[in-house]
């Protein structure tokens, strides 16, 4: 690509589209039009008022650059260096795994436990105490910071065995204004990242965990990729979720609720177990695209 004699970034968007498709890419149009927003700074609906505008040099360079990735595979999410998660801006990179569409139904339940209990305890006794939220194994910070965003006051932990995972956590913490107040971040695996004295006190507990089998066969996209210790859980693909279900219901205060994502054939043995368990509603749910996604687990007030 070239940006001699003021090319227009109109010219740049279809050359982008092109390479992208004759690459094999089926979303070339809407992966080219994101990186032409990304390179001339004009994004959404403004992209379409500046593609007649010269494309700088700069620009040009950043696009080629962005292209040349795209093409050998990486993902659109780690090329442009950001994507958005409910109401945020989240940046990501290779550390973490790309904030999915499925995962913001995850949020949408976490949340809508934590309106159930403030509303029970506004109901039982007037209480306005700040509710508790752990997210556990929190990679980019997806789900607990989109908690602290959309809930302000509520007090919100983030966990996760992964050093590089909690860096971007922490970038992404930046994002979320004044909310990032009520927000502590706990390097450790699972509940071994708290302190004794949330034991008992957690109002809700989610997670998104690795849940996929060692032999299980991943799209290259996927594979080659995203972070494996994120993903992979063990032989079965059930030796995280086990965890959680097991040891979530020390840790949570009366009435507090368990959310955890899943595979969809998954689903019902995990439900099981937390009844077997001692939880109480235990209830599965499904994703945009109607497959079985969640379970949300709650405790006897």
């Amino acid at each position: 690509m070239s940006d001699d004699d003021g090319v227009p970034w109109r010219a740049f968007l279809a050359e982008t589209e092109r390479r992208l498709a004759d690459a094999g890419l089926e979303t070339a149009a809407h992966d080219a039009r994101r990186l032409v927003e990304e390179a001339s700074g004009h994004e959404g609906s403004d992209l379409y008022l500046g593609l007649d505008e010269p494309a700088t040099t700069r620009g040009v360079a950043h696009l080629d650059a962005m292209v040349e990735r795209r093409v050998a595979g990486e993902p659109l999410q780690y090329v442009l260096g950001a994507w958005s998660f409910r109401t945020l801006d989240l940046m990501v990179d290779r550390r973490v795994l790309i904030p999915r569409p499925e995962t913001e139904v995850v949020a949408g339940h976490a949340l809508a436990e934590l309106d159930r209990l403030a509303a029970d305890r506004r109901a039982g006794t007037g209480a306005t105490d700040p509710l508790v939220a752990v997210d556990l194994g929190t990679g980019s910070g997806a789900i607990g910071l989109a908690l602290a965003a959309e809930r302000p006051g509520t007090r919100v932990w983030l966990t996760d065995a992964s050093p590089d995972a909690l860096a971007v956590a922490r970038s992404n913490l930046a994002g979320i204004g004044r909310s990032a107040t009520h927000v502590t971040l706990a390097e450790g695996s699972w509940f071994e990242a708290l302190p004794h004295e949330l034991r008992g006190a957690i109002d809700v507990v989610v997670s998104n965990p690795p849940y996929v089998g060692a032999g299980e066969v991943l799209p290259s996209s996927v594979a080659d990729w995203e972070p494996a210790g994120a993903l992979v859980s063990g032989t079965t693909g059930r030796e995280a979720l086990d965890h959680l279900v097991r040891t979530a219901r020390s840790w949570l205060a009366p009435g507090g609720a368990l959310v955890v994502e899943l595979a969809p054939d998954q689903a019902s043995a995990v439900a099981d177990d937390a009844r077997a368990q001692g939880y109480v509603e235990v209830e599965v749910h499904p994703d945009l695209t109607g497959r079985d996604r969640l379970v949300v687990a709650r405790v006897s007030p």
